[in-house]
């Protein structure tokens, strides 16, 4: 669990005075995340998520929120922020910035199926087909620019054939940047960041899994959307053990995006690369986060060698867009 900001009771009872809310019941910190500290929250109106910010800036937090409540205000099931009395939904708690979400229901499904795919699929061509009417642009603070930012400063706990694997592929990474075909590649505000545990599911009285909901947009940013897929495939459509697909899976999920949204021929022919990218950006901020850490109450680093696996299993050779 990481809780880098404790907060009390009466901390919180007191905070909560500026929302129409009613009392405070229950609270609780969250057992996932690795950058802010997160609580679920229940008072006599319902149950909520509150989140303190400890990297995002006041400047860059409006983006996220408002991202959430335009999805949110066009059907796509996330959380909605809760504005207080004034009207504000972004405060101050303990030093750090703070909002409160609506809690979905439903929980992580660890170990999908293609139908868990399929309905994740889905859902993310619709959120890339709301998101450009969203007005607000920030761009992916996990991008290539912050990849040749972290790269020099992991490297040193690198072995040989670790190190020339992150200075080959970030190379090829930034020539593919600069590329018409990555110019070509339909982009706006993204997830980024849709893993298992950020898809929230129920199951149905005949057993069959509802998509709940998905959460935790604070690392979203505009981005093409094909990286947004490639994130999604890189961590729901794998064997963990060898980060190979599961043709199944993988199958499942890009059909039911490519139903939901045409998929145009540039997006198709980058997808090897965004499944690179996608395998580096997460291969390098889980190496961040192990060598360089935050002092936080309640941390466990995730392991980078998983995602190190999967890059190199993406270089050998990444199947076509099914």
């Amino acid at each position: 669990m990481a809780v880098f900001t404790p907060v009390t009771r009466d901390e919180l009872a007191h905070w909560l005075e500026r929302y129409d809310l009613g009392e405070l019941r229950e609270f609780e910190g969250i057992a996932s995340g690795i950058e802010n500290s997160n609580f679920f929250v229940t008072t006599s109106a319902g149950r909520f998520v509150l989140t303190l910010f400890e990297r995002l800036g006041a400047d860059e937090l409006p983006f996220y929120l408002g991202l959430m409540h335009h999805l949110a205000a066009r059907g796509i099931p996330c959380p909605d922020p809760v504005a207080d009395r004034e009207g504000a939904v972004l405060g101050n708690l303990n030093g750090k910035p703070a909002a409160l979400v609506t809690r979905l229901a439903g929980r992580a499904v660890l170990r999908p199926e293609p139908a868990h795919c399929a309905q994740v699929g889905a859902l993310l061509a619709r959120m890339h087909m709301a998101a450009p009417g969203y007005a607000r642009s920030l761009p992916n603070l996990r991008g290539i620019e912050w990849w040749t930012r972290a790269a020099p400063q992991v490297s040193p706990f690198l072995d040989r054939a670790q190190s020339l694997l992150l200075a080959d592929e970030l190379g090829q990474q930034r020539a593919f940047a600069a590329s018409t075909l990555r110019a070509a590649l339909p982009s706006s505000a993204v997830h980024a960041d849709l893993f298992r545990d950020n898809v929230l599911f129920e199951a149905l009285t005949d057993g069959s899994p509802r998509l709940g909901g998905v959460i935790d947009f604070y690392f979203a940013g505009v981005d093409a959307w094909m990286f947004d897929l490639a994130v999604a495939a890189n961590d729901w459509c794998i064997d963990d053990a060898t980060g190979d697909f599961d043709a199944a899976r993988l199958t499942a999920l890009a059909r039911a995006y490519g139903t939901a949204r045409a998929v145009l021929d540039a997006e198709r022919a980058a997808w090897p690369m965004m499944l690179r990218a996608a395998a580096l950006r997460f291969w390098l901020s889980r190496l961040h986060d192990l060598h360089l850490p935050r002092p936080a109450q309640m941390v466990t680093p995730k392991d980078p060698a998983h995602f190190e696996r999967i890059l190199r299993a993406r270089r050998e050779g990444a199947p076509l867009l099914p």
